[in-house]
């Protein structure tokens, strides 16, 4: 449900000159009003930055500084994030040195043939998985297929062995794969989270196909009731990427286990910006991508997660060399490597992978309980300013207030929301929008601050109140 953002103040409130952020006259009451409300959240702002346990993390990107009047606020991190000061001296090295000098020994030399399940575990760890059951590798969209695929054949039985292996007893998800094996010849249906990204819905029907499924398209939040005895699993987003709602990862994985089917989670919008807690909740199988709150750049590599009580009847619909139990051996035949190698399939972009890895050493000493206590924090902030600023009806917002069910960015609905966001690139704030109206603001805890935070949505009352 969306919210209207309401203020009680009037139009009068915002006759301030247009695009300049000057100040407003003094001797308008109304006008007055308004800078003392900005007064007070931009002191509160400073006051937070200056409190901010995460605040020196910062100095590990490529921003401006917050205290830079003519710097640009950058709210994007949910597309792509901020590039970490580590990165160029990093790729540096692999490129002059590892792959200029060292070249075709660096595969074993500098570990370059292990680093998609090195990398894979240090993404993990923020998404509470342990090590062995996350690979880096192939884009998301690519591990959605496998995922899905792979799903429906565990579902079903899986590739060698029917059920749950004997050590899985009492562990979370066991009993989903035991009662999935028992209803295998029934198993004929996908669930997709109707509002997902579109590739996911594209590859979730593509894969339907490949495994004799009809694909069922429903809310995420009714994928518990919408479950049947035919269901083999359920692909659903955990953030929304467009509202920004963040859906119940635990209670959504605990009903579809219970109808015996399998919980696939997209976790493009939380890996780096909320706790998942993989393990935790007994989840089947995940993908996401790591050029968003992970920061690994543009086109990073994506990963998969495979449960370790599913990866002995993982069958990728992919198989690869690099899958291959023993891939120098240049067998004809296929044979599965063990583990969570099973989900790579080719050679590794290592470049990409690198500079990922690199990327991932701005975590140091931060725990993730921290990013998300100020993601909160920033966009409740965000929020209050936002109906300190803009005027009465522009905006709606369609991010719930509610902590438990908010990601880690703030959608607006509002009238030409890309001209919007062009105006606000003007004024030195950059977002991002969804067609046909809205726009989406993304806090990214590593190196948002609250002055960031109060300049956008001062920057988006003067833009409204000229539009």
């Amino acid at each position: 449900m969306s919210e209207r953002i309401t203020t009680p103040r009037t139009a009068a409130d915002r006759t301030e000159t247009a695009g300049t952020g000057a100040e407003p006259a003094a001797t308008d009451p109304a006008a007055t009003g308004r800078t003392e409300a900005r007064r007070v959240r931009v002191a509160d702002a400073v006051r937070r930055d200056a409190a901010d346990p995460l605040a020196a993390v910062r100095e590990r990107f490529v921003v401006d500084g917050a205290d830079d009047p003519h710097g640009t606020v950058y709210l994007d991190g949910n597309s792509l994030g901020a590039l970490p000061r580590s990165g160029p001296g990093r790729l540096a090295e692999v490129i002059e040195q590892e792959w200029g000098r060292d070249r075709i020994r660096s595969w074993w030399d500098n570990q370059w043939w292990t680093a998609p399940e090195r990398i894979g575990d240090r993404v993990g760890g923020l998404l509470g998985a342990a090590p062995g059951q996350v690979v880096v590798g192939d884009s998301t969209s690519v591990n959605v297929l496998k995922a899905v695929v792979a799903g429906v054949r565990l579902a079903r039985g899986g590739s060698t062995t029917a059920g749950a292996e004997p050590s899985d007893a009492g562990r979370p998800g066991a009993a989903a794969s035991g009662a999935a094996a028992a209803g295998a010849t029934r198993r004929d249906e996908i669930l997709v989270d109707e509002s997902t990204f579109p590739t996911d819905g594209y590859i979730a029907e593509s894969a339907a196909r490949l495994t004799g499924c009809t694909l069922r398209p429903v809310p995420a939040a009714d994928v518990p009731a919408a479950v049947t005895a035919r269901t083999a699993l359920a692909l659903v987003n955990h953030v929304d990427y467009r509202t920004g709602r963040r859906h119940d990862l635990p209670g959504t994985t605990a009903a579809l286990h219970a109808a015996g089917a399998l919980a696939v989670w997209d976790l493009c919008h939380s890996a780096g910006a909320l706790p998942v807690d993989l393990d935790a909740h007994g989840v089947d199988l995940a993908v996401g991508c790591t050029y968003k709150y992970l920061n690994g750049g543009p086109g990073a590599p994506a990963y998969l997660y495979v449960a370790a009580r599913h990866q002995p009847r993982f069958d990728s619909p992919l198989p690869g060399w690099n899958s291959h139990a023993d891939p120098f051996a240049m067998a004809g035949g296929y044979a599965p490597a063990d583990g969570a190698v099973r989900g790579r399939v080719g050679t590794p972009d290592i470049l990409s992978m690198l500079a990922l890895e690199s990327a991932l050493d701005a975590w140091q000493g931060v725990d993730i309980e921290s990013v998300r206590a100020k993601s909160l924090a920033l966009t409740d902030f965000f929020l209050d300013c936002v109906a300190a600023y803009v005027p009465a009806g522009a905006v709606e917002s369609l991010t719930p207030r509610e902590h438990a069910e908010r990601g880690s960015q703030v959608a607006l609905r509002c009238a030409d929301a890309g001209g919007v966001t062009d105006r606000l690139l003007e004024r030195g704030v950059v977002i991002d929008f969804r067609r046909p109206d809205v726009l989406r603001f993304g806090f990214t805890p590593l190196y948002t601050g609250f002055a960031d935070a109060e300049r956008a949505a001062w920057a988006l009352g003067e833009v409204l109140a000229t539009s």
